[in-house]
């Protein structure tokens, strides 16, 4: 693997969706970064983004985009079900990754790609933005400083209304086998900052529920069948025994946004934002020791945004590039990388174990 370079990392950028909203204008922003590449099935597709962006490299032939000497490093943000593939070909031609979440179909894939990784040098990291975002790491702050004491209970709810119209068209997310449902999609998240805040899981038991079951197909109109979920109701038990109950869903209309509550023996913390329109944008804080009454905790200039967007995701995705940089420059993966990807993946294969036995299932050494 090659040291970094002197000049701003070449980036190709896979996936057009979230990749063109947030991805591609980081990588323009970053002083270190600079998107080279679009990748699209489509040719025509990706050349039109490319001229749109100033972006000098289109291509529908994604070995061969590997091959330029300007793609140093790679971001793909495509649907689940092509994010192995495309990231193993592309650690195997030696160029770093930032990849989106879910990160594979299962862990066994992931755990491959950790392999060729360590193989060839390259650097992965992995968008779990929460990480980056100014009021989630005041709240790991003040869990770290003791602030609830011993925890006795911790409840997540992420109560969104993404999926909640019936109409939405049927696509990969509606697809179990191509990673679609509310368990990759926001679920890879939680348990990733779960482990983050509070440390690992040795058990859960889960519940996944359609309760959307048919969408129309765009291609014509037909009603197909979903097979993804679009609930999740989890029980897990933390390594210390604190338990965890998560309740998460992209088909509440009105839900109440995404809140993580801890109970401990000395206070209470609350962080959340029921704002629907934007899933980083809102974010709160409300503490108190004792019976006292809840009261909003300020997050320090410190943590705070050098510069906020209009689409909320970009401020802390652009501090996940910022992560991936230095760790390119320092030769060594910073969290979240490949390790917290994989251990997220994991936890994702249980919940499905778990629903297709009923029962409790113990997490592995």
């Amino acid at each position: 693997m090659a040291a970094f370079p002197s000049a701003p990392l070449g980036v190709a950028i896979a996936g057009t969706g979230f990749g063109q909203k947030i991805h591609l204008p980081a990588f323009q922003i970053h002083h270190r970064t600079e998107p080279v590449a679009i990748y699209h099935r489509d040719l025509n597709r990706a050349e039109a983004i490319a001229a749109t962006h100033g972006v000098p490299l289109a291509s529908n032939n994604f070995d061969a985009l590997l091959e330029h000497p300007d793609v140093q490093a790679v971001s793909i943000s495509t649907p689940p079900f092509l994010h192995f593939p495309m990231a193993r070909a592309a650690l195997k031609a030696g160029k770093h990754v930032l990849l989106e979440k879910p990160i594979t179909l299962n862990g066994d894939e992931a755990q491959r790609l950790q392999d060729i990784a360590t193989e060839t040098g390259a650097i992965v990291a992995i968008d779990f933005e929460f990480r980056y975002v100014p009021a989630w790491q005041r709240f790991a702050e003040l869990l770290a400083e003791g602030f609830v004491g011993q925890t006795r209970l911790i409840k997540i709810d992420w109560m969104a209304a993404s999926r909640a119209d019936a109409s939405r068209p049927w696509n990969w997310y509606a697809q179990r086998e191509q990673g679609g449902g509310a368990l990759g999609a926001i679920g890879s998240h939680t348990f990733d900052y779960i482990h983050w805040l509070f440390g690992p899981v040795q058990r859960l038991s889960a519940k996944l529920t359609t309760s959307i079951k048919e969408r129309p197909d765009p291609a014509d109109g037909q009603l197909r069948p979903v097979t993804s979920d679009d609930i999740c109701n989890l029980v897990l038990e933390l390594v210390d025994g604190t338990p965890v109950q998560v309740c998460l869903s992209s088909t509440t209309y009105n839900g109440r946004g995404h809140w993580v509550e801890v109970y401990g023996d000395r206070g209470t913390a609350i962080l959340g934002s029921d704002n629907q329109a934007d899933y980083v944008h809102g974010f709160k804080i409300l503490a108190a020791t004792g019976k006292n009454p809840l009261e909003p905790v300020p997050i320090p200039d410190r943590l705070e945004f050098p510069k906020t967007y209009e689409d909320g995701r970009l401020a802390p995705f652009l501090r996940v590039v910022d992560a991936w940089v230095q760790g390119i420059e320092a030769g060594r993966a910073i969290a979240p990388s490949l390790t917290e990807g994989i251990a997220s993946q994991r936890l994702m294969d249980l919940t499905h174990l778990s629903n297709e036995r009923g029962a409790w299932v113990e997490v592995d050494d």
